[in-house]
């Protein structure tokens, strides 16, 4: 949350044409979605996701063979059923199947909820070794090097050097996956190392 709301601010200085001393600010690039792939949390996560929706799906299975076999049966007999009959087993296959799409839009949502739930506090951990790392390291913005489809702000070209993934990564109490800067680097070359 707070990230979008300083990537919003950003867009709006920049974009507003405001004056504003370039000396004084730092900025500074991360990538989010790929830290929370990197933690631990995101593969237990992902686990309690995948066991919740493994039930959903047995139950939503074992619906739908019950429907199927109800249909075979009214589709072999119908012939041979009076009207009143008929229109009662057809009745019950519409509830049936309007049953079996609730369970499915509800398990949807349940399983949404159960995500949102689970990544919450994971993600308030990034956010807060975010604010640390930008903190300690003396960055005035971070922006979300993976946002470009969820705002306006997206880092195209930035020099390696301001890309602060790792030490979020170490903040965090995780080792930085060997291709951290591979995967979280801009269009641009990564920029050689000063002596």
């Amino acid at each position: 949350m707070k990230i979008k709301f300083f990537l919003t601010v950003l867009a709006f200085v920049f974009f507003a044409g405001f004056n504003v001393n370039a000396q004084g600010i730092k900025i500074g690039y991360t990538n989010v979605d790929y830290i929370l792939q990197n933690l631990p949390a995101a593969k237990d996560i992902q686990t309690k996701l995948a066991t919740e929706k493994a039930q959903y799906d047995k139950i939503y299975g074992e619906k739908v063979a019950e429907f199927q076999k109800s249909y075979e049966d009214y589709q072999k007999n119908s012939a041979s059923m009076s009207a009143v009959i008929r229109a009662d087993k057809e009745k019950s296959l519409q509830n049936k199947q309007g049953e079996i799409q609730e369970f499915q839009q509800n398990s949807e949502v349940a399983l949404g909820r159960k995500q949102q739930e689970l990544l919450a506090p994971v993600m308030d951990k990034i956010q807060k070794a975010i604010d640390d790392v930008a903190k300690e390291a003396g960055y005035t913005y971070v922006l979300n090097s993976d946002a470009g489809y969820q705002s306006a702000v997206v880092v195209l070209v930035a020099p390696e050097s301001d890309n602060i993934t790792n030490l979020v990564f170490k903040k965090l109490g995780v080792t930085p996956p060997a291709d951290a800067a591979k995967s979280t680097s801009t269009t641009t070359p990564a920029t050689p190392a000063k002596n």
